[in-house]
Protein backbone atom coordinates (compact mmCIF):
# COMPACT_ATOMS: atom_id res chain seq x y z
CA UNK A 1 0.00 0.00 0.00
CA UNK A 2 1.95 3.33 -0.87
CA UNK A 3 1.91 5.94 1.96
CA UNK A 4 -1.25 9.23 1.94
CA UNK A 5 0.36 11.93 -0.12
CA UNK A 6 1.07 14.77 2.70
CA UNK A 7 -1.57 17.43 2.87
CA UNK A 8 0.12 21.17 2.69
CA UNK A 9 -0.37 23.34 5.57
CA UNK A 10 0.10 26.32 3.38
CA UNK A 11 -3.51 28.13 1.90
CA UNK A 12 -3.90 26.91 -1.33
CA UNK A 13 -6.12 30.68 -1.86
CA UNK A 14 -8.20 33.38 0.04
CA UNK A 15 -12.25 33.77 -0.58
CA UNK A 16 -12.11 37.82 -2.30
CA UNK A 17 -14.32 39.28 -4.88
CA UNK A 18 -17.59 37.41 -2.83
CA UNK A 19 -20.54 38.91 -2.26
CA UNK A 20 -21.74 38.89 1.49
CA UNK A 21 -25.56 37.46 1.46
CA UNK A 22 -28.26 39.70 0.89
CA UNK A 23 -29.76 38.38 4.51
CA UNK A 24 -31.40 40.81 7.35
CA UNK A 25 -32.27 43.81 5.34
CA UNK A 26 -35.46 44.82 5.63
CA UNK A 27 -37.57 44.17 2.18
CA UNK A 28 -40.08 46.63 2.66
CA UNK A 29 -38.40 49.88 3.60
CA UNK A 30 -35.74 48.71 1.20
CA UNK A 31 -38.07 49.07 -1.85
CA UNK A 32 -38.87 52.55 -2.05
CA UNK A 33 -41.17 51.79 -5.64
CA UNK A 34 -42.66 49.63 -2.79
CA UNK A 35 -43.27 52.36 -0.32
CA UNK A 36 -44.82 54.58 -2.80
CA UNK A 37 -46.85 51.93 -4.37
CA UNK A 38 -49.04 51.12 -0.94
CA UNK A 39 -48.94 55.27 -0.29
CA UNK A 40 -50.98 56.04 -3.54
CA UNK A 41 -52.75 53.50 -2.98
CA UNK A 42 -54.62 54.37 0.23
CA UNK A 43 -52.09 51.99 2.20
CA UNK A 44 -49.53 54.82 3.99
CA UNK A 45 -51.43 53.97 7.20
CA UNK A 46 -50.02 50.37 7.01
CA UNK A 47 -46.66 51.63 6.85
CA UNK A 48 -45.05 50.64 10.34
CA UNK A 49 -47.00 47.36 10.24
CA UNK A 50 -45.21 46.50 6.48
CA UNK A 51 -42.17 47.92 8.20
CA UNK A 52 -41.80 45.03 10.85
CA UNK A 53 -43.04 42.37 8.34
CA UNK A 54 -40.24 43.31 5.77
CA UNK A 55 -37.85 43.18 8.51
CA UNK A 56 -38.76 39.68 9.27
CA UNK A 57 -39.73 38.59 6.02
CA UNK A 58 -35.63 39.66 5.19
CA UNK A 59 -34.18 37.99 8.18
CA UNK A 60 -31.27 35.61 8.17
CA UNK A 61 -33.42 33.32 9.73
CA UNK A 62 -36.17 33.32 7.73
CA UNK A 63 -33.98 32.78 4.53
CA UNK A 64 -32.70 29.78 6.45
CA UNK A 65 -36.31 28.76 6.89
CA UNK A 66 -36.92 28.79 3.38
CA UNK A 67 -33.63 26.63 2.53
CA UNK A 68 -34.87 24.14 4.43
CA UNK A 69 -38.55 23.55 3.40
CA UNK A 70 -37.23 23.27 0.14
CA UNK A 71 -34.13 20.67 1.16
CA UNK A 72 -36.67 18.61 2.78
CA UNK A 73 -40.27 18.58 1.21
CA UNK A 74 -43.49 17.72 2.21
CA UNK A 75 -44.01 13.65 2.31
CA UNK A 76 -47.72 12.07 2.32
CA UNK A 77 -48.22 9.55 5.21
CA UNK A 78 -50.94 7.95 4.19
CA UNK A 79 -51.65 5.27 6.70
CA UNK A 80 -51.15 5.06 10.11
CA UNK A 81 -48.48 2.17 11.52
CA UNK A 82 -51.65 -0.37 12.34
CA UNK A 83 -53.37 0.70 8.66
CA UNK A 84 -55.90 3.18 9.30
CA UNK A 85 -56.01 6.22 7.08
CA UNK A 86 -54.25 9.39 8.08
CA UNK A 87 -54.31 11.23 4.85
CA UNK A 88 -52.01 13.81 6.27
CA UNK A 89 -49.18 15.88 4.68
CA UNK A 90 -46.16 15.88 6.71
CA UNK A 91 -43.94 19.22 6.82
CA UNK A 92 -40.32 20.18 8.05
CA UNK A 93 -40.38 22.76 10.73
CA UNK A 94 -39.19 25.48 8.60
CA UNK A 95 -42.25 25.15 6.50
CA UNK A 96 -44.97 25.97 10.08
CA UNK A 97 -42.37 28.60 10.66
CA UNK A 98 -43.08 30.53 7.46
CA UNK A 99 -46.57 29.85 8.01
CA UNK A 100 -46.54 31.18 11.47
CA UNK A 101 -44.94 34.27 10.02
CA UNK A 102 -47.04 35.26 7.34
CA UNK A 103 -50.23 33.99 8.89
CA UNK A 104 -49.82 36.09 12.37
CA UNK A 105 -48.85 38.56 9.28
CA UNK A 106 -52.30 39.12 8.30
CA UNK A 107 -51.69 37.64 4.54
CA UNK A 108 -55.05 36.05 4.87
CA UNK A 109 -56.98 38.06 7.00
CA UNK A 110 -55.75 41.61 6.95
CA UNK A 111 -57.82 42.72 3.46
CA UNK A 112 -61.49 41.31 5.60
CA UNK A 113 -60.91 42.80 8.87
CA UNK A 114 -62.47 46.22 8.54
CA UNK A 115 -58.93 48.16 8.11
CA UNK A 116 -58.74 50.62 5.44
CA UNK A 117 -57.31 50.09 2.55
CA UNK A 118 -57.34 46.16 3.58
CA UNK A 119 -56.91 44.37 0.05
CA UNK A 120 -53.54 46.70 -0.53
CA UNK A 121 -52.39 45.52 2.49
CA UNK A 122 -52.82 42.24 1.84
CA UNK A 123 -51.24 42.98 -1.67
CA UNK A 124 -48.27 44.28 0.48
CA UNK A 125 -48.17 41.52 2.71
CA UNK A 126 -48.15 38.69 0.02
CA UNK A 127 -45.76 40.61 -1.97
CA UNK A 128 -43.10 40.27 0.61
CA UNK A 129 -43.78 37.04 2.00
CA UNK A 130 -43.45 35.56 -2.07
CA UNK A 131 -40.07 37.04 -2.19
CA UNK A 132 -39.59 35.40 1.95
CA UNK A 133 -40.72 32.29 0.41
CA UNK A 134 -43.20 31.36 -2.10
CA UNK A 135 -44.07 28.22 -1.03
CA UNK A 136 -46.24 29.47 2.00
CA UNK A 137 -48.05 31.69 -0.40
CA UNK A 138 -50.32 28.96 -2.15
CA UNK A 139 -52.17 28.09 1.30
CA UNK A 140 -52.71 31.63 2.24
CA UNK A 141 -53.83 32.97 -1.00
CA UNK A 142 -56.49 30.57 -1.08
CA UNK A 143 -57.35 30.94 2.37
CA UNK A 144 -57.70 34.86 1.34
CA UNK A 145 -59.58 34.44 -1.71
CA UNK A 146 -62.06 32.06 0.18
CA UNK A 147 -64.11 34.30 2.12
CA UNK A 148 -65.47 35.79 -1.04
CA UNK A 149 -67.11 32.38 -2.00
CA UNK A 150 -67.78 31.91 1.66
CA UNK A 151 -70.11 34.59 2.39
CA UNK A 152 -72.37 33.21 -0.20
CA UNK A 153 -73.72 31.04 3.14
CA UNK A 154 -74.16 33.11 5.97
CA UNK A 155 -74.25 29.94 8.57
CA UNK A 156 -70.70 28.23 7.21
CA UNK A 157 -69.16 31.93 6.78
CA UNK A 158 -70.20 32.67 10.38
CA UNK A 159 -68.43 29.11 11.50
CA UNK A 160 -65.35 29.31 9.06
CA UNK A 161 -64.34 33.51 8.81
CA UNK A 162 -64.08 33.91 12.45
CA UNK A 163 -60.90 31.65 12.29
CA UNK A 164 -59.95 32.72 8.96
CA UNK A 165 -59.58 36.62 10.29
CA UNK A 166 -58.10 35.32 13.83
CA UNK A 167 -54.48 35.76 11.80
CA UNK A 168 -53.64 32.56 14.09
CA UNK A 169 -51.61 29.12 12.65
CA UNK A 170 -53.15 26.17 13.59
CA UNK A 171 -51.66 23.34 12.18
CA UNK A 172 -53.45 20.59 14.29
CA UNK A 173 -55.33 18.05 12.06
CA UNK A 174 -58.55 18.32 13.99
CA UNK A 175 -62.63 19.57 13.42
CA UNK A 176 -62.98 23.03 13.14
CA UNK A 177 -64.88 23.57 15.83
CA UNK A 178 -61.46 22.62 18.40
CA UNK A 179 -59.38 25.45 16.05
CA UNK A 180 -57.92 29.06 16.28
CA UNK A 181 -57.02 29.10 13.26
CA UNK A 182 -57.72 27.60 9.85
CA UNK A 183 -56.97 27.64 6.06
CA UNK A 184 -58.56 26.49 3.16
CA UNK A 185 -57.05 25.01 -0.37
CA UNK A 186 -59.26 24.46 -3.53
CA UNK A 187 -60.22 21.29 -5.37
CA UNK A 188 -61.33 22.43 -9.37
CA UNK A 189 -59.85 20.71 -11.98
CA UNK A 190 -60.37 16.89 -12.93
CA UNK A 191 -57.95 14.75 -15.30
CA UNK A 192 -60.27 15.37 -18.05
CA UNK A 193 -61.04 18.89 -18.66
CA UNK A 194 -58.07 20.85 -16.40
CA UNK A 195 -59.43 24.18 -17.16
CA UNK A 196 -62.85 23.21 -18.57
CA UNK A 197 -64.47 22.34 -15.55
CA UNK A 198 -67.76 21.68 -17.03
CA UNK A 199 -66.27 18.79 -17.96
CA UNK A 200 -65.90 17.63 -14.64
CA UNK A 201 -67.45 14.07 -13.25
CA UNK A 202 -67.52 13.91 -9.77
CA UNK A 203 -71.58 13.79 -8.36
CA UNK A 204 -73.19 15.21 -5.39
CA UNK A 205 -76.22 13.91 -3.76
CA UNK A 206 -77.67 15.52 -0.91
CA UNK A 207 -78.01 13.79 1.85
CA UNK A 208 -81.37 14.83 3.29
CA UNK A 209 -82.60 18.16 2.30
CA UNK A 210 -80.70 19.73 -0.94
CA UNK A 211 -79.81 23.47 -1.90
CA UNK A 212 -77.84 26.06 -0.19
CA UNK A 213 -76.30 25.26 3.04
CA UNK A 214 -77.40 21.92 2.95
CA UNK A 215 -75.13 18.61 3.36
CA UNK A 216 -74.15 16.49 0.08
CA UNK A 217 -71.88 13.28 -0.28
CA UNK A 218 -69.22 13.55 -3.28
CA UNK A 219 -67.52 10.91 -4.64
CA UNK A 220 -65.34 11.60 -8.00
CA UNK A 221 -61.48 12.62 -8.06
CA UNK A 222 -59.72 15.90 -8.02
CA UNK A 223 -56.54 16.15 -10.38
CA UNK A 224 -55.20 19.40 -8.57
CA UNK A 225 -56.48 19.62 -5.15
CA UNK A 226 -54.52 22.53 -3.71
CA UNK A 227 -52.69 22.85 -0.23
CA UNK A 228 -54.28 19.40 1.09
CA UNK A 229 -53.29 20.25 4.29
CA UNK A 230 -55.92 22.63 4.51
CA UNK A 231 -59.02 22.35 7.06
CA UNK A 232 -61.59 23.10 4.26
CA UNK A 233 -61.28 22.97 0.27
CA UNK A 234 -63.82 24.58 -2.35
CA UNK A 235 -64.83 22.75 -4.89
CA UNK A 236 -66.94 21.13 -7.80
CA UNK A 237 -69.05 18.67 -8.02
CA UNK A 238 -72.60 18.24 -10.35
CA UNK A 239 -75.88 17.62 -8.87
CA UNK A 240 -79.17 16.96 -10.77
CA UNK A 241 -79.89 20.79 -11.53
CA UNK A 242 -76.13 21.31 -12.68
CA UNK A 243 -72.38 22.24 -11.48
CA UNK A 244 -72.42 23.88 -7.79
CA UNK A 245 -70.06 24.71 -5.54
CA UNK A 246 -69.08 22.70 -2.19
CA UNK A 247 -67.05 23.23 1.09
CA UNK A 248 -65.68 19.99 2.23
CA UNK A 249 -63.98 19.84 5.60
CA UNK A 250 -61.16 17.65 6.34
CA UNK A 251 -63.19 16.38 9.50
CA UNK A 252 -67.17 16.17 9.61
CA UNK A 253 -69.23 17.53 12.78
CA UNK A 254 -69.27 14.48 14.56
CA UNK A 255 -65.54 14.55 14.99
CA UNK A 256 -64.51 11.68 11.92
CA UNK A 257 -61.90 12.12 9.70
CA UNK A 258 -63.86 13.17 5.81
CA UNK A 259 -63.66 10.43 3.27
CA UNK A 260 -61.40 12.36 1.02
CA UNK A 261 -58.38 10.13 0.33
CA UNK A 262 -54.84 11.99 -0.98
CA UNK A 263 -53.99 9.25 -3.46
CA UNK A 264 -50.49 11.21 -4.00
CA UNK A 265 -48.20 14.55 -3.48
CA UNK A 266 -47.20 15.58 -7.11
CA UNK A 267 -43.58 16.14 -8.20
CA UNK A 268 -43.55 19.36 -9.14
CA UNK A 269 -40.81 21.55 -11.23
CA UNK A 270 -41.12 24.29 -8.68
CA UNK A 271 -43.36 25.38 -5.72
CA UNK A 272 -41.31 21.95 -3.99
CA UNK A 273 -41.90 23.12 -0.28
CA UNK A 274 -45.66 23.64 -1.25
CA UNK A 275 -47.88 20.22 -1.01
CA UNK A 276 -50.35 19.54 -4.27
CA UNK A 277 -51.96 16.54 -4.46
CA UNK A 278 -54.70 13.91 -6.43
CA UNK A 279 -57.19 13.01 -4.36
CA UNK A 280 -60.62 11.32 -4.44
CA UNK A 281 -63.96 11.35 -2.70
CA UNK A 282 -65.65 8.53 -1.29
CA UNK A 283 -68.96 9.96 -0.31
CA UNK A 284 -67.30 13.00 1.55
CA UNK A 285 -68.92 14.95 3.05
CA UNK A 286 -69.76 18.62 1.73
CA UNK A 287 -72.03 21.84 2.26
CA UNK A 288 -73.61 23.43 -0.51
CA UNK A 289 -71.92 26.90 -1.04
CA UNK A 290 -74.14 29.45 -3.03
CA UNK A 291 -76.81 28.37 -5.48
CA UNK A 292 -77.39 25.18 -6.54
CA UNK A 293 -76.32 25.00 -10.39
CA UNK A 294 -74.07 27.89 -10.24
CA UNK A 295 -70.90 27.04 -8.74
CA UNK A 296 -69.05 28.52 -11.90
CA UNK A 297 -70.05 31.88 -10.67
CA UNK A 298 -69.67 31.51 -7.54
CA UNK A 299 -66.44 30.30 -7.86
CA UNK A 300 -65.19 33.14 -9.67
CA UNK A 301 -65.91 35.47 -6.87
CA UNK A 302 -63.08 33.19 -5.51
CA UNK A 303 -61.14 32.95 -8.50
CA UNK A 304 -61.26 36.87 -9.05
CA UNK A 305 -58.93 37.32 -5.68
CA UNK A 306 -56.51 34.51 -6.54
CA UNK A 307 -55.90 35.92 -9.78
CA UNK A 308 -54.95 39.12 -7.99
CA UNK A 309 -52.49 37.39 -5.66
CA UNK A 310 -50.99 35.65 -9.48
CA UNK A 311 -50.04 39.09 -10.70
CA UNK A 312 -48.66 40.12 -7.37
CA UNK A 313 -46.10 36.96 -7.51
CA UNK A 314 -44.50 37.52 -10.28
CA UNK A 315 -43.89 41.34 -9.52
CA UNK A 316 -42.53 39.85 -6.50
CA UNK A 317 -40.15 37.68 -8.03
CA UNK A 318 -38.95 39.95 -10.15
CA UNK A 319 -38.28 42.53 -7.29
CA UNK A 320 -36.55 39.81 -5.36
CA UNK A 321 -34.61 38.32 -8.55
CA UNK A 322 -33.55 42.51 -8.91
CA UNK A 323 -32.59 42.85 -5.64
CA UNK A 324 -29.99 39.38 -5.82
CA UNK A 325 -28.78 41.00 -9.20
CA UNK A 326 -28.06 44.36 -7.72
CA UNK A 327 -26.56 43.27 -5.01
CA UNK A 328 -23.85 40.94 -6.51
CA UNK A 329 -23.44 43.32 -9.30
CA UNK A 330 -22.42 45.76 -6.75
CA UNK A 331 -19.83 43.43 -5.00
CA UNK A 332 -18.31 41.46 -7.53
CA UNK A 333 -15.31 42.78 -9.94
CA UNK A 334 -14.44 41.82 -13.48
CA UNK A 335 -11.64 43.08 -15.21
CA UNK A 336 -10.82 45.13 -12.92
CA UNK A 337 -14.45 46.92 -11.96
CA UNK A 338 -16.82 45.89 -10.03
CA UNK A 339 -19.73 44.69 -12.29
CA UNK A 340 -22.21 47.51 -11.79
CA UNK A 341 -19.33 50.13 -13.07
CA UNK A 342 -19.77 48.54 -16.46
CA UNK A 343 -21.16 50.29 -19.09
CA UNK A 344 -23.63 46.77 -20.56
CA UNK A 345 -24.04 45.51 -16.91
CA UNK A 346 -25.54 48.80 -16.25
CA UNK A 347 -27.72 48.68 -19.01
CA UNK A 348 -29.01 45.28 -18.34
CA UNK A 349 -29.53 46.13 -14.49
CA UNK A 350 -31.45 49.77 -15.07
CA UNK A 351 -33.60 47.93 -17.73
CA UNK A 352 -34.30 45.21 -15.01
CA UNK A 353 -35.12 47.74 -12.69
CA UNK A 354 -37.86 49.71 -14.72
CA UNK A 355 -39.43 46.07 -15.55
CA UNK A 356 -39.51 45.94 -11.74
CA UNK A 357 -41.33 49.21 -10.98
CA UNK A 358 -43.58 48.98 -14.07
CA UNK A 359 -44.92 45.63 -12.82
CA UNK A 360 -45.26 46.69 -9.00
CA UNK A 361 -46.82 50.01 -10.18
CA UNK A 362 -49.37 47.90 -11.51
CA UNK A 363 -50.22 45.04 -9.27
CA UNK A 364 -50.62 47.81 -6.46
CA UNK A 365 -53.33 49.73 -9.12
CA UNK A 366 -55.22 46.61 -9.59
CA UNK A 367 -55.09 46.21 -5.58
CA UNK A 368 -56.23 49.46 -5.14
CA UNK A 369 -59.54 49.22 -7.17
CA UNK A 370 -60.41 45.94 -4.99
CA UNK A 371 -60.91 48.46 -1.78
CA UNK A 372 -62.02 51.03 -4.00
CA UNK A 373 -65.78 52.13 -3.34
CA UNK A 374 -66.23 54.25 -6.89
CA UNK A 375 -68.70 52.95 -9.08
CA UNK A 376 -66.14 52.36 -11.44
CA UNK A 377 -63.33 50.21 -9.69
CA UNK A 378 -64.99 46.99 -10.02
CA UNK A 379 -65.53 47.74 -13.50
CA UNK A 380 -61.62 48.56 -13.69
CA UNK A 381 -61.04 45.65 -11.61
CA UNK A 382 -62.61 43.38 -13.67
CA UNK A 383 -60.09 43.67 -16.53
CA UNK A 384 -57.10 44.83 -14.97
CA UNK A 385 -56.70 41.63 -13.16
CA UNK A 386 -56.90 38.95 -15.66
CA UNK A 387 -53.99 41.44 -17.95
CA UNK A 388 -51.87 41.89 -14.90
CA UNK A 389 -51.95 38.22 -14.45
CA UNK A 390 -51.51 37.92 -18.12
CA UNK A 391 -49.04 40.54 -18.59
CA UNK A 392 -46.80 40.11 -15.34
CA UNK A 393 -46.50 36.63 -16.17
CA UNK A 394 -45.20 37.22 -19.72
CA UNK A 395 -42.22 39.32 -18.22
CA UNK A 396 -41.47 37.19 -15.51
CA UNK A 397 -39.61 33.81 -16.23
CA UNK A 398 -37.35 35.77 -18.97
CA UNK A 399 -36.45 38.33 -16.21
CA UNK A 400 -35.18 36.05 -13.85
CA UNK A 401 -33.05 34.17 -16.10
CA UNK A 402 -31.72 37.39 -16.77
CA UNK A 403 -31.08 38.04 -13.11
CA UNK A 404 -29.38 34.62 -13.06
CA UNK A 405 -27.09 35.15 -15.81
CA UNK A 406 -25.46 38.59 -13.79
CA UNK A 407 -24.49 35.98 -11.27
CA UNK A 408 -22.50 33.79 -13.92
CA UNK A 409 -22.40 30.47 -12.36
CA UNK A 410 -22.70 31.16 -9.22
CA UNK A 411 -26.69 31.82 -9.93
CA UNK A 412 -26.92 28.48 -11.33
CA UNK A 413 -25.76 26.46 -8.29
CA UNK A 414 -28.49 25.07 -6.06
CA UNK A 415 -26.46 26.95 -3.16
CA UNK A 416 -27.79 30.02 -4.85
CA UNK A 417 -31.72 31.16 -4.53
CA UNK A 418 -31.74 32.08 -8.54
CA UNK A 419 -32.68 28.66 -9.54
CA UNK A 420 -35.46 28.07 -6.73
CA UNK A 421 -36.73 31.59 -8.05
CA UNK A 422 -36.22 30.47 -11.39
CA UNK A 423 -38.21 27.48 -10.96
CA UNK A 424 -41.16 29.19 -9.69
CA UNK A 425 -41.59 31.73 -11.51
CA UNK A 426 -44.23 29.93 -14.55
CA UNK A 427 -46.24 29.28 -11.78
CA UNK A 428 -48.30 31.98 -11.39
CA UNK A 429 -49.20 31.61 -15.16
CA UNK A 430 -50.27 28.06 -15.25
CA UNK A 431 -52.38 28.66 -11.74
CA UNK A 432 -56.23 29.75 -12.20
CA UNK A 433 -55.69 29.88 -15.89
CA UNK A 434 -53.23 29.65 -18.30
CA UNK A 435 -52.30 32.94 -20.32
CA UNK A 436 -55.05 31.66 -23.32
CA UNK A 437 -57.47 30.99 -20.74
CA UNK A 438 -56.77 34.93 -19.29
CA UNK A 439 -57.08 36.70 -22.64
CA UNK A 440 -60.26 35.03 -23.35
CA UNK A 441 -61.05 36.33 -20.00
CA UNK A 442 -60.23 39.55 -21.03
CA UNK A 443 -62.05 39.26 -24.17
CA UNK A 444 -65.50 37.96 -22.15
CA UNK A 445 -65.17 41.12 -19.79
CA UNK A 446 -64.96 43.35 -23.46
CA UNK A 447 -68.26 41.50 -24.35
CA UNK A 448 -70.46 41.20 -21.15
CA UNK A 449 -69.67 44.31 -19.32
CA UNK A 450 -68.46 47.19 -21.41
CA UNK A 451 -68.18 49.37 -18.63
CA UNK A 452 -64.70 47.52 -17.82
CA UNK A 453 -63.18 48.82 -21.22
CA UNK A 454 -64.58 52.40 -20.38
CA UNK A 455 -63.19 52.25 -16.87
CA UNK A 456 -59.74 50.81 -18.65
CA UNK A 457 -59.52 53.85 -21.06
CA UNK A 458 -60.57 56.36 -18.59
CA UNK A 459 -57.02 55.20 -16.93
CA UNK A 460 -55.20 55.24 -20.05
CA UNK A 461 -56.43 59.08 -21.21
CA UNK A 462 -55.77 60.12 -17.69
CA UNK A 463 -51.76 60.35 -18.54
CA UNK A 464 -52.35 61.51 -21.82
CA UNK A 465 -50.31 64.40 -23.39
CA UNK A 466 -46.92 64.18 -21.41
CA UNK A 467 -45.64 61.36 -24.46
CA UNK A 468 -46.01 61.34 -27.62
CA UNK A 469 -45.40 57.57 -27.82
CA UNK A 470 -47.66 57.16 -25.06
CA UNK A 471 -50.71 59.12 -26.95
CA UNK A 472 -50.41 57.27 -30.14
CA UNK A 473 -50.37 54.00 -28.71
CA UNK A 474 -53.62 54.99 -26.83
CA UNK A 475 -55.33 56.12 -29.79
CA UNK A 476 -54.36 52.83 -31.28
CA UNK A 477 -55.75 50.65 -28.22
CA UNK A 478 -59.08 52.70 -28.38
CA UNK A 479 -59.30 52.09 -31.82
CA UNK A 480 -58.66 48.43 -31.52
CA UNK A 481 -61.24 47.99 -28.56
CA UNK A 482 -64.22 49.79 -31.08
CA UNK A 483 -64.71 46.38 -32.46
CA UNK A 484 -64.50 43.08 -29.96
CA UNK A 485 -61.15 41.67 -31.05
CA UNK A 486 -60.93 37.85 -32.70
CA UNK A 487 -60.09 35.19 -30.48
CA UNK A 488 -56.84 34.63 -32.79
CA UNK A 489 -55.85 38.13 -31.52
CA UNK A 490 -56.26 38.10 -28.01
CA UNK A 491 -52.99 37.67 -27.06
CA UNK A 492 -51.89 40.75 -28.43
CA UNK A 493 -54.18 43.40 -27.39
CA UNK A 494 -53.81 42.51 -24.07
CA UNK A 495 -50.21 42.99 -24.00
CA UNK A 496 -51.01 46.43 -25.59
CA UNK A 497 -53.06 46.80 -23.04
CA UNK A 498 -50.56 45.81 -19.93
CA UNK A 499 -47.75 47.82 -21.66
CA UNK A 500 -49.67 51.29 -22.20
CA UNK A 501 -51.53 50.84 -18.36
CA UNK A 502 -47.98 50.40 -17.31
CA UNK A 503 -46.48 53.34 -18.99
CA UNK A 504 -49.38 55.25 -18.03
CA UNK A 505 -48.90 54.60 -14.83
CA UNK A 506 -45.39 54.83 -14.70
CA UNK A 507 -46.27 58.61 -16.34
CA UNK A 508 -48.59 59.54 -13.55
CA UNK A 509 -46.46 58.67 -10.75
CA UNK A 510 -42.95 57.67 -11.14
CA UNK A 511 -39.98 59.31 -11.29
CA UNK A 512 -39.09 61.14 -14.28
CA UNK A 513 -35.85 58.92 -14.92
CA UNK A 514 -38.30 55.82 -14.70
CA UNK A 515 -41.09 57.12 -16.85
CA UNK A 516 -38.91 58.08 -19.45
CA UNK A 517 -37.08 55.48 -19.70
CA UNK A 518 -40.05 52.54 -19.91
CA UNK A 519 -42.06 55.14 -22.69
CA UNK A 520 -38.72 55.11 -24.57
CA UNK A 521 -37.70 51.62 -24.05
CA UNK A 522 -41.40 49.84 -24.28
CA UNK A 523 -43.47 52.59 -26.68
CA UNK A 524 -40.86 52.75 -29.14
CA UNK A 525 -41.78 51.96 -33.08
CA UNK A 526 -39.19 48.31 -32.30
CA UNK A 527 -39.05 47.35 -28.89
CA UNK A 528 -35.38 45.69 -28.05
CA UNK A 529 -36.30 41.69 -27.43
CA UNK A 530 -33.75 41.94 -25.01
CA UNK A 531 -32.93 43.64 -21.21
CA UNK A 532 -30.34 45.98 -21.64
CA UNK A 533 -30.65 45.96 -26.07
CA UNK A 534 -32.67 49.46 -26.00
CA UNK A 535 -30.71 52.34 -27.34
CA UNK A 536 -33.21 54.91 -25.66
CA UNK A 537 -31.10 57.07 -23.74
CA UNK A 538 -31.84 56.88 -20.16
CA UNK A 539 -30.48 58.10 -16.71
CA UNK A 540 -28.85 54.80 -15.94
CA UNK A 541 -27.41 56.58 -12.20
CA UNK A 542 -30.58 57.82 -11.17
CA UNK A 543 -32.48 53.83 -11.97
CA UNK A 544 -29.94 52.03 -9.67
CA UNK A 545 -30.03 54.10 -7.07
CA UNK A 546 -33.26 54.26 -6.34
CA UNK A 547 -34.05 50.04 -6.95
CA UNK A 548 -30.41 49.15 -4.95
CA UNK A 549 -31.71 46.86 -2.18
CA UNK A 550 -29.48 49.44 0.71
CA UNK A 551 -29.14 48.19 3.62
Amino acid sequence: MSPLRPRSHLATHEVTNQPPPLENFNLFETDVALGEAVARAGGAQHRDRLAAFGASAGSGETAQWARDANAFPPRLAAFDRFGRRLDEVEFHPAWHALMKLGLEAGVSGAAWSGVPAGHVLHAALEFLMAQAEPGVCCPMTMTYASVAALRHQRDVAAQWLPRILSCSYDPSSQPVAAKSGVTIGMAMTEKQGGSDVRTNTTRAVPADERGLGEVYLLTGHKWFCSAPMSDAFLTLAYTDKGLSCFLAPRWTPDGARNAIDIMRLKDKLGDRANASAEIEYHGAYAVMIGEEGRGVRTILDMVHHTRLDCAIAPAAYMRQALSQALWHAAHRAAFQKKLIDQPLMRAVLADLAIESEAATVLVFRVAQSFDDAEPMAAAFSRIATPIAKYWLNRRVVNFVYEAMEVHGGAGYVEESVMPRIFRQSPLNSIWEGSGNVICLDVLRAMARQPDSVAAFVQELESAQGAYPALDSTVTRIKDRLVQSPAEEHARGIVEDMAVALQAALLVRHAPSAIADAYSAARLADRPAFAYGASTARIDVDSILSRAMPVL
